[in-house]
């Protein structure tokens, strides 16, 4: 098969691969962009905003069964999973369309199938619907994200058990969900799939929930998850697996406890999808857990070859994969941007969220950062009164004194994530905690409650 020559060839539609394909095709570049399965990668399709959608549809069922506490009286409440799944997937389908567009309007071609190395910057493409074509580049960009793992549990893979993806096409309510791992994933869903009224237990392996978190947040969603109804088990951990998740599965834990659930639901990490690239046939290293070897500018081993996003091993957010895109792009216009350093922020959309950006407590100490503490409950923010939702805390991780910058911030609060954008501006600018405490906001907003953080000086912890 003769090689199709080509300046750009992307693997992956993911958000780091689009915006590079969009951009470099806008500029009437020769691009052609690999894709295997959903067009824009995983955020639009079965991640990030469909998540989101159904989170927000469970929020909505839990405000209707407390709309008497705002003076609104309801019936009975009744949720129908098929209306659910029906309005994200309406959403989905509106941003596939999208990215359609967004595709043809660039100029990039857009060939849909799997591709892997064949030789230096060479790359053989299977064609989904049969047959195939192989291109040689100039430039090779692999954008071809992760997937959820899957723990090898005796039974656990027979069980077929759910991970987020076929979570977010239920049609109905399970009646007992088991959740294998208490983390970002895990517990969003924990909390949305109690409020759409099932019965919903999670299994965390550690003995704390987010360890990687202060341990005052941990124990905040902790008592979150009680007071939502949803049975934690700490330092639970499933040796065994029987069943078939959808129908009757039965759990034996390490401490020979058995629990026995109609559906479970695995949200143990990620893997990323390097395993069918043949990678070393390019001359691109993998590391022992199959990421891309990058360096700080995301150029692999081989060279005229670079990685983006989850594949790289950069944080897991979308929003790092698109500052990934900014500097791939940056390497291939002679620019000189790079991940070193970067300040990455994430949010983890429970009710309240958690928001949270540069150093924790935790960290500073673990680095021995001289550092001070300002701290306050959330219910000081007004805001919060107007919403009956004075749950959690603030809290900012101040300098040692002279220096009053910020090194860190969480939130875990009603729109928490809506405050994360101030303070990481203030960061990211070098400004002094004091810059926020005198600026004026707008009352009265969740922004209004950094004016109250910062009223008193920071504490020595």
């Amino acid at each position: 098969m003769t090689p199709e020559r080509v300046e750009n060839l992307i693997i992956g539609s993911g958000e780091a691969g689009k915006y590079l394909a969009w951009t470099l095709g806008k500029q009437g570049r020769d691009v052609v962009v690999v894709e295997r399965g959903k067009v824009g990668g995983a955020c639009p399709n079965v991640a990030c905003l469909p998540t989101k959608n159904v989170i927000h549809g469970a929020k909505v069922a839990a405000m209707v069964r407390e709309a008497g506490r705002f003076g609104v009286r309801t019936g009975p409440v009744e949720v129908d999973m098929d209306a659910v799944k029906a309005r994200k997937q309406d959403m989905v389908d509106a941003l596939q369309e999208m990215h359609l567009d967004r595709f043809a309007a660039s100029g990039a071609e857009l060939v849909m199938g799997e591709g892997r190395f064949v030789g230096e910057r060479t790359i053989r493409v299977g064609l989904n619907g049969g047959g195939g074509r192989v291109f040689e580049a100039q430039r090779v960009f692999l954008d071809v994200g992760s997937r959820a793992s899957l723990p090898p549990t005796p039974g656990l893979a027979e069980a077929r058990p759910m991970t987020h993806v076929e979570a977010l096409d239920l049609a109905r309510l399970p009646e007992h969900l088991v959740i294998l791992g208490g983390g970002y994933v895990g517990l969003e869903f924990a909390q949305a799939m109690r409020r759409f009224s099932a019965r919903v237990t999670v299994l965390n392996r550690s003995g704390r929930l987010l360890e990687r978190e202060d341990p005052d947040v941990s124990e905040a969603l902790l008592q979150l998850m009680d007071d939502e109804g949803v049975e934690v088990r700490l330092h639970a951990s499933a040796v065994a697996v029987e069943g078939r998740s959808g129908e009757s599965v039965r759990i034996t834990l390490d401490n020979g406890q058995v629990i026995e659930a109609s559906d479970l639901l695995v949200a143990a990490g990620r893997t990323p999808n390097t395993d069918s690239l043949d990678a070393a046939k390019g001359g691109v290293e993998l590391d022992a857990r199959g990421f891309v070897h990058v360096d700080d500018r995301l150029a692999t081993t081989a060279p005229g070859v670079w990685a983006m996003g989850d594949c790289a091993g950069s944080p897991q957010f979308t929003h790092a994969s698109y500052d990934d895109y900014r500097v791939v792009l940056a390497a291939v216009l002679g620019g000189s941007r790079s991940t070193a350093g970067r300040l990455v922020p994430y949010c983890l959309f429970t009710d309240p969220e958690l928001a949270h950006v540069g150093l924790s407590e935790a960290a500073a100490r673990a680095a021995g950062v001289p550092y001070r503490l300002a701290k306050m409950p959330a219910a000081a923010v007004l805001r919060t009164r107007t919403l009956s939702a004075p749950r959690g805390f603030l809290k900012a991780v101040i300098a040692a004194a002279p220096d009053d910058r910020i090194l860190g911030f969480t939130a875990f609060a009603a729109e928490a994530g809506e405050l994360l954008a101030a303070v990481q501006s203030a960061m990211i600018a070098g400004l002094p905690y004091t810059a926020l405490r005198d600026a004026v906001f707008a009352h009265p907003t969740m922004s209004e409650g950094l004016t109250v953080l910062f009223a008193e000086p920071p504490k020595a912890p």
